[in-house]
């Protein structure tokens, strides 16, 4: 249950306290994760925007540990996967199970019945189980036998993974990757957020137990449904879509990309720009909207052409050179 202490106005649909309620997030967060302000800022763009979040950096740089903070500071139904490359498709979603007092089959449900479902190191299990999440995803259903089955609302997946040159690695196929939203670079902490790392545990903390960190729920589903809504009348101006398709198709007409970002990515930017904007306290859309979500949003649906790779081009350099380049509306 929610803490009775915390500002829970956003009960009552009101925009202004489901923001602060979200605002709140970064504070609760915090007290287990040092710095990584802008991944916490992805995740809570993506509830807004009813999107899936892919988390990506070196072990040991608190990617779990902010997903599960997440979890410990909203109000919702979380569920976790270690994914393994033994892992099976059926747990993820669900199978068939025959009950034998009924002499008849029934469902029983995998984790993917959530609203929060952390999928751990997602790419060191086979394409086979990855597949697996692709149609709960994006339809938000699974089908078992035959029967769609809804899943619950919210629905989002924060996926972890390594970076793919690390062993015992399976890269995610190019159709799930479009399924996130976000695709969020977790870097290694500076020197001084490091030291606050460690002077932390020097003093007890015990990344295993957030609830004796503090951390507590400060926003459930009434707040996320009152600031999606404020996030719809959020206005968009022509300016702003022709300036976010211009881009979209820029990288289309890349040299240094083989795939550049589909009609998907276009609407999932400017999805995410809007988020952006009425979390910063606006109700319309600037160009600059564009340029903060642009690199998450669209990273991870571009490809690079094996002779840019060589040469050290990345995704990122990329697209800051298309975002250099084409023109930004008054």
């Amino acid at each position: 249950m929610m803490d009775p202490t915390t500002d829970n106005a956003g009960k009552t649909g009101d925009p202004g306290a489901a923001r602060a309620a979200l605002e709140a997030l970064r504070a609760e967060i915090a007290k287990a994760v040092v710095g990584q302000d802008p991944a916490v800022t992805g995740l809570v763009v993506a509830l807004l925007c009813r999107g899936h979040v892919l988390l990506e950096g070196v072990p040991g740089v608190a990617k779990t540990l902010l997903v599960r903070a997440l979890a410990s500071a909203l109000e919702l139904d979380t569920k976790r996967v270690q994914f393994t490359p033994d892992l099976m498709p059926s747990d993820v979603t669900g199978s068939l199970v025959y009950d034998t007092r009924s002499a008849e089959f029934s469902f029983q449900p995998g984790p993917v019945f959530t609203n929060l479902l952390l999928a751990d190191e997602i790419n060191r299990t086979p394409p086979k189980t990855q597949s697996s999440l692709l149609e709960a995803m994006e339809e938000r259903q699974v089908t078992v036998d035959g029967t769609p089955r809804p899943l619950p609302d919210p629905f989002l997946v924060a996926a972890t993974q390594n970076p793919v040159e690390y062993e015992g690695t399976y890269p995610l196929p190019e159709a799930q990757l479009d399924r996130f939203l976000l695709k969020l670079t977790i870097p290694l902490p500076s020197r001084q957020d490091e030291i606050d790392v460690l002077t932390r545990h020097a003093e007890g903390f015990n990344p295993r137990d957030l609830h004796a960190a503090g951390v507590r729920p400060v926003a459930g589903p009434a707040d996320l449904e009152a600031a999606r809504a404020a996030v719809a009348k959020t206005t968009i101006s022509p300016e702003i879509t022709a300036y976010v398709v211009d881009i979209c198709r820029a990288t289309r007409e890349s040299p240094s990309l083989t795939l550049g970002v589909s009609p998907r990515g276009a609407t999932a930017l400017l999805a995410t720009a809007r988020a952006w904007a009425w979390l910063t306290g606006r109700d319309y859309v600037i160009p600059d909207d564009v340029k903060a979500l642009a690199l998450p949003t669209l990273r991870h649906r571009v490809q690079l052409r094996p002779e840019a790779e060589m040469e050290g081009v990345t995704a990122d350099s990329v697209i800051n050179a298309i975002l250099s380049h084409v023109p930004v509306p008054r």
